[in-house]
């Protein structure tokens, strides 16, 4: 089982109460979590039902309800699991947990297997559908900040057959992108360049004024942290997509 590592605490009270992020990330989470007494999936559950049984439906019961999800509770399962503790909790607390799970439980059914087997391979988010920058891709993505300040840090995830546009990163000095995967198979090429396999633990350093691009394997869901580097006068320019001839070479 993968470690289960949490800084919300210190992200939100790390100079207010530093004491209480302590407990939060270290404790709570860090040891409490990581105890194989129970699986995590069985800990989501349970965290679920005392929440719901507490009434407490704010952002921490959604959390949950995601790390649940994450963790490979069904739709199904989530279903009965808000149904049965409503008859003991009280009715309105089911209505208010069905609120929040539908939206957290929307991926249609046959995408669901796939997608909750390739979260659960990975401690970081899969995220949300990545609509911003959808012009860019073939295929659906997902993004999923993990670091805003300092040095930006996104979870990107692509579903099989998902792949940017060729695309450089310019900077009038330092500047480019580090690629890590996390999980699943996808591919990494330069102009110019054979097409490189990237599996877990994979990294990639791409300098700036390099044309590029990086997506899934044709069977495979793909994340990697995509780590921005420093640099100044910063900026992208998305070019043509990758040709369906370019990425049918892709194994």
């Amino acid at each position: 089982m993968e470690k289960i590592v949490q800084t919300a605490g210190r992200n939100a009270l790390g100079e207010f109460a530093p004491a209480f992020a302590h407990y939060n990330d270290d404790v709570l989470f860090g040891e409490n979590w990581n105890d194989d007494g129970i699986d995590v999936k069985t800990r989501s559950i349970i965290t679920v039902v005392a929440l719901m049984a507490s009434g407490v439906t704010d952002s921490s019961l959604k959390f949950h309800l995601q790390n649940a999800k994450a963790h490979g509770v069904t739709q199904k399962e989530i279903a009965a699991i808000i149904t049965h503790v409503a008859f003991y909790a009280g009715w309105p607390k089911g209505w208010a947990v069905f609120n929040m799970a539908k939206e957290i439980w929307a991926v249609e059914p046959e995408d669901e297997s796939a997608r909750a087997k390739h979260q659960a391979s990975m401690v970081f988010p899969i995220g949300e559908p990545n609509v911003a920058y959808a012009k860019y891709f073939i295929g659906q993505s997902y993004l999923a900040p993990i670091s805003t300040s300092q040095v930006g840090v996104h979870n990107v995830t692509f579903e099989p057959g998902c792949r940017n546009n060729w695309h450089i990163h310019h900077a009038k000095t330092g500047g480019g992108q580090i690629l890590i995967c996390v999980a699943g198979r996808g591919y990494y090429q330069e102009e110019g360049k054979e097409p490189v396999e990237m599996l877990p633990g994979d990294c990639i350093n791409i300098p700036a004024e390099v044309k590029h691009w990086h997506g899934a394997a044709p069977d495979s869901w793909f994340s990697h942290l995509a780590v921005e580097v420093p640099g100044t006068e910063c900026s992208n320019e998305w070019c043509e997509p990758v040709t369906d001839e370019e990425y049918s070479k892709l194994k």
